[in-house]
């Protein structure tokens, strides 16, 4: 890989990392609901489960889905389903901080599994790897995934320290419900893009 396709790649993991999507969404909704600390665990669960899931859609996923005629819309449908029923959940939220804060952060292990239903990361997955790695050579997979897993984490950390930043003022009443029916708003509008692709 040419340096100039490295500073690309750099580059689109960084423009579609750091762009408004469902994991961002939700790594602000964490970082306010519950610090950077207890935010850590769900922010590299995304970069890692992301960089796991870019290595499976090289070696063969993407294979299989353009092999079954139907099968990369079944795959979508059910993946905005499930978001339409978390943005659900991030709305009917308490308003209370420390009711939310009696709750527990996504965890590593449901950040990494999320990927697999986060229609952004399959769109950016297989983006990636039909531009960086044509010839699903694994070599060159492994490196697209670590790019992106380097990038992604920092890019992603930004949401959640911004979530933070916004706890001193989500601690008047009414304000933390505002803020999450805000971010279940825009979890369904982050939809809307991948329903054009």
């Amino acid at each position: 890989m040419t340096t100039e396709i490295l500073i690309a790649l750099a580059l689109y993991a960084f423009v579609s990392s750091i762009t408004p999507g469902p994991n961002n969404i939700m790594l602000m909704t964490s970082g306010a609901n519950f610090g950077v600390r207890s935010s850590l665990p769900h922010l590299l669960g995304v970069g890692l489960g992301f960089a796991f899931m870019m290595l499976l859609v090289g070696v063969g996923v993407m294979s299989l889905l353009q092999s079954i005629p139907a099968g990369l819309q079944v795959l979508q449908a059910g993946c905005v389903l499930y978001l339409l029923y978390l943005a659900f959940k991030i709305a009917r939220s308490s308003n209370a901080l420390e009711a939310q804060k009696a709750k527990q952060p996504m965890s590593f292990v449901q950040a990494a599994l999320f990927q697999w239903v986060n229609p952004k990361s399959w769109s950016m997955a297989l983006t990636a790897i039909s531009l960086y790695a044509p010839g699903q050579n694994l070599h060159t997979i492994v490196l697209v995934a670590l790019i992106f897993c380097m990038v992604n984490v920092p890019s992603c950390g930004v949401w959640v320290l911004m979530g933070q930043s916004l706890t001193g003022w989500l601690a008047k009443p009414g304000r933390l419900r505002l803020f999450n029916l805000g971010m279940a708003s825009l979890l369904v509008v982050s939809l809307y893009p991948m329903m054009l692709a």
